[in-house]
């Protein structure tokens, strides 16, 4: 195991955002502190998994000795920051912030309070938000609220001619992205979580197939009066039509239109427009905050950096040169 020369005394997380960028302003508090996130057993080589390397304290990385492998890297190769010249003093607090405010951060905020340029920290938070993307949680149960919506511009903000094929198409939803989501209410054991992804459409054959692949079966599940839920069998299924009202009981989706409530308002607010093509993205930051609320900010930034490992997302990647990548249920 290499230990850095540094590292005499015992790292520490910080509890404020200014106590953050005070904190990992200095270069060593910064690595350490990434080093121990990432190898809290020791630093292994990401190329061979070796544990025998050795610190190059001069350029501030390590080198493997494994005889058959003997590469260099340091405590980015294989995250989410790899390859970037950003260093990690101004990736901290940027994962701080994306990590903690409540209604997003835009990236002209992050570059005025990074000194970077505007291109460069939207390339940066689509990368945090890349690491907040939920492995994916065992199937909700219980009881779960199940809802979709429509992401995109209010008619009366449009173009004329925009405005017209708006108004004029059957649906009524040109040019808007659905989104379906899926609520487990709280219980004993643990508050209520969300899943969410865009929905390559709204008909019976995709909802209904969200459902049985997200939810077990047995489980009760309250929808509203929207056709595409009907015959959904294998569940307890409780209509609410909002038609005649909102709550019944325990039969409702308020808590599902809460979490709407709360990434329209990120989106429309602090985002202003967002490409279909990203949409998911934002959905997995807002998932992420939404399903650590309870957590303070320290823990949420913590559980942040943790996951930047084995997420790489490179310029073509992100800006569709390369392959698209399909959105999932988070």
């Amino acid at each position: 195991m290499c230990i850095l020369p540094f590292m005499e005394t015992a790292n520490r997380i910080p509890e404020t955002l200014i106590d953050a960028v005070a904190y990992f302003s200095d270069a060593d508090n910064a690595l350490v502190f990434m080093t121990e996130m990432r190898w809290p057993n020791g630093v292994k080589c990401p190329y061979c998994k070796s544990g025998r390397n050795s610190f190059l304290s001069s350029r501030r990385i390590w080198k493997c000795m494994d005889k058959e492998c003997r590469k260099q890297f340091s405590v980015k190769v294989g995250t989410a920051f790899e390859d970037s010249p950003i260093s990690l003093e101004k990736w901290l607090p940027c994962v701080w912030l994306i990590a903690n405010c409540k209604n997003g951060v835009s990236s002209y905020e992050v570059a005025r309070a990074l000194g970077v340029t505007q291109k460069t920290a939207w390339f940066m938070l689509h990368r945090v938000r890349l690491a907040l993307q939920g492995e994916g949680f065992d199937k909700f149960g219980g009881e779960v609220e199940v809802d979709e919506t429509y992401i995109g511009g209010k008619a009366r903000f449009m173009h004329q001619a925009k405005k017209d094929r708006v108004i004029q198409a059957k649906s009524g939803m040109t040019g808007k992205v659905a989104v379906m989501g899926l609520l487990e209410r709280t219980t004993r054991e643990s508050h209520s979580r969300v899943k969410v992804a865009v929905a390559p459409n709204v008909k019976r054959g995709a909802i209904q197939g969200n459902i049985r692949e997200n939810v077990e079966a047995g489980s009760t599940v309250y929808t509203d009066e929207f056709g595409a839920y009907s015959g959904l069998s294998g569940y307890v299924h409780n209509v609410i039509n909002h038609a005649e009202r909102y709550v019944d009981g325990k039969i409702h989706t308020n808590g599902m239109e809460n979490f709407w409530s709360l990434l329209k308002r990120s989106l429309k607010g602090t985002y202003v427009a967002v490409e279909p093509f990203h949409l998911f993205r934002y959905l997995d930051e807002q998932a992420f905050r939404f399903n650590n609320r309870k957590w303070n900010d320290a823990q949420r930034f913590v559980e942040a950096v943790k996951s930047v490992v084995g997420k790489r997302l490179t310029f073509a990647d992100l800006t569709g040169k390369n392959l698209d990548q399909t959105p999932v249920m988070a």
